[in-house]
């Protein structure tokens, strides 16, 4: 079969599962013609994804977060009024869409949570099959937890449904295993993890990991490593006008975001703080490591990650970061070590579900559904 992606730029995490799973169609087969991804003025389209992804890549001006001045919280209301303003330079994108869909003729569109992906579904109805795949798509189980705030959780749900609309089949990447739904559309997948996570040992040496997409949480974790001075930390952040490295304090190193050494050290570290991106969680579950998950302020989608994430084992859940109340909880979760066990037979289990996945593409014709429902929760659950 031939596929199309279309990928959200603006989370690194997506652009992972896109790699992931180029590795895994590629293998078995199948030809991957083109992605599209979303750029914006905020984020970098990092190098390895040009590096790893072997056709061509288009990209394409879509809808992104508005921060405040420290780069650290999100606005909701100016990103609702920004990207509102930018609705011309969308309705383009909408069309550059069509024309890489006209000229590449896929059989199946996949899309990774990006909303214009959704609305050109929706709005062109285009002839192949449409696919949505996010971790966000676990909203739509009824056994889904979400964090407090009806706004928040409004607005997000909406964004979800856009971004999945018309899909023949939307696949939620979690943590854990959820009961089937009722709805063959509806699937539950482990996570896409890159296929280097398999080829890592993990190891245990004296440093924490620190993973900051914000640069406006530099001050934070540099505070944290005033105050720890006898803990070391090794950082990763995107802040492409400064020495890479940059050692601030004898205990405390930064890097440019690089792919291969992130993971390098990820392997080794003792533990992880980090803000609640979904990818990121996933990988330092399957080497075992636990981790402190800091939400963006005025992100519903994280403050969701890091509740779902805590109750799946992945570690502790906080309003700022704590060097100190990781390392004492490291010390005393004896249950870490089993966690990261469970996680991975359930990440063993992506191979089948994907060969099953292509299969149903294969037997059936799958045509524009409806945007999909959110489940109502049982009483008794």
């Amino acid at each position: 079969m031939r596929f199309v992606f279309i990928v959200q730029g603006e989370g690194r995490g997506h652009m992972t599962q896109a790699i992931s799973l180029f590795n895994i169609l590629t293998q078995k087969g199948h030809e991957v013609c083109c992605v599209a991804v979303g750029i914006s003025k905020r984020r970098k389209i990092p190098d390895y994804f040009f590096e790893q992804i072997h056709c061509p890549i288009h990209p394409i001006k879509s809808p992104n977060f508005v921060t405040d001045d420290q780069q650290k919280s999100i606005l909701v209301w100016q990103t609702i009024i920004y990207n509102l303003k930018k609705i011309g330079t969308y309705y383009d994108s909408l069309k550059k869409l069509d024309q890489l869909n006209t000229h590449f003729k896929p059989d199946v569109i996949i899309n990774f949570y990006d909303m214009l992906g959704g609305l050109y579904n929706g709005i062109y109805r285009p002839e192949a099959r449409f696919v949505a795949i996010g971790h966000q798509y676990l909203a739509f189980h009824p056994n889904f937890k979400f964090a407090k705030g009806k706004l928040q959780k409004s607005l997000f749900l909406l964004n979800t449904r856009m971004t999945s609309w018309g899909a023949g089949k939307v696949i939620a990447l979690s943590l854990t295993p959820y009961t089937p739904s009722a709805t063959p559309k509806f699937l539950v997948w482990p996570p896409l993890l890159r296929g280097e996570i398999k080829e890592v040992k993990s190891t245990s040496h004296n440093f924490y990991l620190a993973y900051i997409v914000n640069p406006g949480y530099f001050s934070e974790i540099l505070s944290e490593a005033e105050k720890n001075p006898d803990l070391n930390i090794v950082a990763f952040w995107d802040q492409k006008d400064m020495p890479d490295p940059y050692r601030p304090l004898p205990n405390l190193i930064f890097h440019q975001i690089n792919d291969r050494l992130f993971l390098e050290k990820m392997a080794a570290c003792k533990g992880l703080l980090t803000t609640a991106g979904f990818e990121t969680i996933c990988e330092a579950l399957y080497l075992g490591k636990q981790s402190m998950m800091v939400p963006v302020s005025g992100h519903y989608e994280q403050q969701c990650n890091a509740l779902d994430a805590s109750l799946a084992g992945a570690g502790i859940l906080s309003q700022n970061f704590d060097l100190h109340k990781l390392h004492h909880y490291l010390a005393t979760n004896t249950h870490k070590n089993q966690d990261g066990v469970k996680f991975k037979a359930w990440q063993h289990t992506l191979d089948k579900k994907i060969n099953f996945f292509l299969d149903s593409l294969e037997d059936s014709g799958d045509s524009p559904a409806n945007p999909f429902p959110v489940h109502k929760k049982q009483k008794n659950q």
